[in-house]
């Protein structure tokens, strides 16, 4: 009777073993369910939602750092047609993006539309000097009146350049170079953000998720349009993505990340690199692909965005984004800082340009669970076009076509502290709770399963052994 007990109980433990495992496998699903079904409650941008809090304004400090380009041999430019030596100055540094979202509408077809403020404050205290440093850089009204005005009046040009004792190059304030001037040329406010505080990026138009959370932060419109009108192609005219500040959750790795840039007038996508640890969470980076600026030979993608063979020798420069079409004209290309992964040539038709890749490139750490960008560098460079003319006297010794870097700029955020506690209170320690109850009942199941098989077969063995003896 004893035995049979032994062996009934032991056969009990067993079931109680795999009623236990089965219990935390039902777990996994229905655990996952639950947190998913959290995450797209709390990722629709709504009122009352953890994603419309953080999408009206922007829950870290964003900082834009700014590095001139000094032009340390000017005369030699003008009277020998030398190559421009430039020095590194920075960084200059700015606080953006602290003014909240604008005119929030939402629309009946699961929309949200908005302005974007612009505003910059200067930070003393993050920058090598105040902002009335001197640089020497190249004159914006020269290089933009020689691309603007027609050869053939190109003597006209001459006589305003010399009338107003205008050069090639000239000697401005960090203020004036970013905020703008009174430009002698064209008696107008000149400057590469002018005009920028009190301004604002939009209309936006982006999808709320409510109905679709695979769409949640995707741009509908920009500017009221659906497609931009900067390029002569269908392709490179696309809108695709959100604005890099956030991405629909449950992130797929294997799958590239689609963003639209106003300050280059395109979308661009990133791939993935690696997981990182950040302050506790675990975030997917994604970098904007070596590719992305390559020369249609390399990428026949990029085929459309060249739009002037003669400055892009033949659409085989690459390195450079032509953005003239979305700058009034204006010979402005973008580029990456030192011009990363840009053809040999830019860099040696102006000396004292080094890419490094860890302090150029640009990344997004994104949250894959929520979709949430916690961490980001957004790095790009403004550069000016000249070339050679045989009527403007400041012009008469240049050799070619200069593609001149101006400034490069790292726009930069990252959660803080307190932040990141509300982040992994909310979110990553309830899914780390649950993971760990998953785990523990699979593994005790499991193994009171496996002790009372192995015991009930023991005992077994033993009986067996008796009723032989």
């Amino acid at each position: 009777m004893s035995c049979c007990n032994r062996g009934c109980g032991l056969i009990a433990g067993a079931v109680v073993g795999v009623l236990v495992a089965v219990l935390g496998g039902i777990l996994i699903p229905l655990g996952n369910g639950i947190i998913e079904g959290t995450v797209e409650k709390e990722a629709v941008i709504e009122n009352g939602t953890t994603a419309y809090d953080n999408w009206v304004s922007t829950g870290g400090v964003v900082y834009r750092q700014f590095w001139f380009f000094d032009l340390k041999n000017p005369q030699e430019v003008l009277q020998y047609g030398a190559k421009p030596v430039v020095l590194e100055k920075g960084p200059y540094t700015y606080r953006t993006r602290y003014l909240p979202k604008e005119n929030i509408t939402f629309n009946t077809n699961q929309t949200a539309s908005f302005l974007l403020p612009l505003g910059a404050i200067f930070e003393p205290s993050m920058s090598v000097g105040p902002e009335e440093d001197n640089i020497t850089s190249l004159n914006l009204a020269v290089a933009g009146a020689y691309s603007l005005i027609p050869t053939e009046l190109h003597f006209a040009l001459e006589s305003l350049i010399k009338s107003s004792n205008s050069s090639l190059f000239q000697y401005r304030t960090v203020k004036e170079m970013l905020w703008g001037y009174t430009d002698p040329l064209l008696k107008d406010v000149v400057g590469l953000f002018a005009p920028y505080n009190g301004t604002y990026d939009g209309y936006y138009n982006v999808f709320t998720g409510k109905d679709d959370i695979s769409k949640v932060g995707m741009i509908d419109r920009w500017r009221g349009q659906r497609n931009l009108t900067f390029w002569d192609d269908p392709y490179c005219n696309m809108i695709n993505g959100t604005d890099a500040s956030s991405f629909p959750p449950f992130v797929d790795k294997r799958k590239p990340l689609y963003f639209f840039s106003s300050d280059i007038c395109r979308s661009v996508s990133a791939g993935f690199e690696g997981s990182f640890d950040l302050k506790g969470i675990e975030v997917y980076r994604f970098t904007l692909q070596p590719d992305t600026l390559a020369s249609p030979t390399v990428n026949p993608d990029n085929q459309c965005y060249c739009s002037n063979l003669k400055t892009t020798k033949n659409c085989t420069l690459a390195g450079v984004l032509d953005v003239s079409s979305c700058q009034s004209k204006r010979p402005i290309f973008i580029s990456l800082p030192h011009f990363l992964h840009g053809s040999p040539s830019l860099r040696e038709d102006v000396l004292g340009l080094n890419p490094i890749e860890d302090q150029h490139f640009t990344f997004l750490d994104v949250e894959p669970t929520t979709g949430f960008t916690l961490r980001f560098a957004k790095r790009i460079q403004v550069n000016m076009m000249y070339g050679p003319s045989k009527v403007i006297t400041v012009l008469k010794k240049v050799k070619d076509y200069t593609i001149f870097p101006l400034v490069w700029l790292n726009e930069t955020a990252a959660l803080d502290d307190e932040t990141a506690a509300l982040f992994k209170r909310e979110l990553i320690a309830p899914m780390q709770m649950l993971e760990v109850t998953q785990q523990v009942l699979l593994g005790a199941g499991s193994a009171i399963f496996a002790l009372c098989l192995i015991l009930y077969c023991v005992a077994v063995i033993r009986v067996n052994q008796v009723k032989l003896v």
